[in-house]
C-alpha cells in the first residue's frame, strides 16, 4: 500500500523556513506542523520567531503555544502530538508540512523512533549536577565523549541537559544512547520527503544578526522579564537561545551590549550546528534560501512528485 506523503522543511535559524512553508501550503493545500522546540511554549513569541496570525495567511499551524514555560516537554511527547496532527491533516485531504530547525523532533518522526520509558534516577542526576557545579560541565562532557563519542558529535559542550541524558542512559541501561537509538527505529508510517534550506554563510549570519536586532526592537527583554517574574521555574524554557542571555542581563551578570553580542554569536553557532545535523541525512534535498520562493516551491513539488 502506498504511504501518504509528508513534506519536511528543515534548515538553520533565520533561513526563511516560515515564509517558504506558508507559500508552499497555500499552493499545495497543506497545513503546517512546527518542529521547533521553543515555539511550543505559550507567551514565548518574540525570541522564538513564532509566526504571527497575519503572517500565517490563513494556513493552519499545529504544535505552537501548546504548553506553559514551567512545563516539561520531551521529544517523545512531540512525536505523539505531531503524529496526531499528521493524521488529522491527511484525514482532511490536505498535505502535512513539517517545518522547523529542531533536528531531534524531525528525526523522531522520519525514523519512527520508539522512546524508551526510562525512569529518571534523581539521585544520580543530582550527583551529576553537583559535579557540574563543583568541577565544571566540561568534566561531564569529557566523560560522555568517552562513553558515547558518536552521540556527542551532535551535542554542544555547554548543553548540560543533553550531556546528562547521555550519562544517565548509560548508567541506567548499560547501553549507549547511540545503541538505544538504533534499536528503537522502526519502519516509518509515512513517506517523508526531506528538504533543507542552505545559503551562503555570510548571508545567513547577516540575516541572523538582523533578526536579533529586530527581536530586541520588538521587546524581547520585556517578554523575558514578564515570563521570568510570572513563573516559579523553567525546566527547559529559559535555556532557550535568546532567553538565557536576556536572563543573564536581567540578573546583572552582563551588560546590554554583551547580551546582544552573545545572542548573535550563539545564534550563529546554533545555525552552524543545525546545518551539520541536516547534512548527515543521505536522502535530503537541499534548496537555496537565496533563490526566489516560487522557484523553491516548484522544486519541492517536482521532487516530491505532488
Amino acid at each position: 500500500m502506498q504511504k501518504e506523503k509528508v513534506i519536511v522543511i528543515g534548515g538553520p535559524t533565520a533561513s526563511g523556513k516560515t515564509a517558504l512553508s506558508i507559500e508552499l501550503a497555500k499552493k499545495i493545500n497543506g497545513e503546517i506542523i512546527s518542529a521547533d522546540s521553543m515555539q511550543i511554549y505559550k507567551e514565548m513569541n518574540i525570541g522564538t520567531a513564532k509566526p504571527e496570525k497575519e503572517e500565517m495567511q490563513g494556513v493552519k499551524h499545529y504544535m505552537l503555544d501548546i504548553i506553559t514555560p514551567e512545563e516539561r516537554f520531551s521529544v517523545a511527547d512531540y512525536k505523539i502530538k505531531a503524529k496526531k496532527a499528521i493524521k488529522e491533516i491527511i484525514e482532511k485531504g490536505k498535505i502535512p508540512i513539517i517545518v522547523g530547525g529542531t533536528g531531534l523532533y524531525i528525526e523522531a518522526l522520519i525514523y519512527e523512533i520508539e522512546f524508551l520509558q526510562i525512569e529518571t534516577d534523581l539521585n544520580y542526576r543530582r550527583e551529576l549536577e553537583q559535579i557540574a557545579q563543583e568541577k565544571g560541565l566540561n568534566n561531564l562532557y569529557e566523560k560522555a565523549v568517552k562513553i558515547d563519542p558518536k552521540a556527542m558529535e551532535k551535542i554542544s559542550a555547554n548543553d548540560q541537559k543533553r550531556i546528562l541524558r547521555v550519562l544517565e542512559l548509560y548508567h541506567q541501561t548499560g547501553k549507549t544512547k547511540t545503541q538505544l537509538d538504533s534499536e528503537s527505529r522502526k519502519e516509518p508510517e509515512y513517506d517523508y520527503k526531506l528538504f533543507a534550506i542552505n545559503m551562503d554563510r555570510e548571508i545567513l549570519y547577516n540575516r541572523i544578526n538582523k533578526r536579533v536586532d529586530i527581536m530586541l526592537q520588538n521587546g524581547l527583554v520585556n517578554e523575558v522579564k514578564n515570563i521570568y517574574e510570572k513563573y516559579k521555574e523553567f525546566p527547559t524554557a529559559m535555556q532557550g537561545l535568546g532567553y538565557k542571555e536576556v536572563v543573564e542581563y536581567l540578573e546583572g551578570k552582563v551588560s546590554y551590549k554583551q547580551m546582544v553580542e552573545k545572542i548573535k554569536m550563539e545564534s550563529r553557532r546554533y545555525a552552524k550546528r543545525q546545518l551539520t545535523w541536516f547534512r548527515k541525512y543521505e536522502n535530503i534535498i537541499w534548496i537555496d534560501g537565496t533563490d526566489e520562493v516560487q522557484k523553491n516551491i516548484e522544486k519541492i513539488i517536482k521532487e516530491s512528485k505532488l
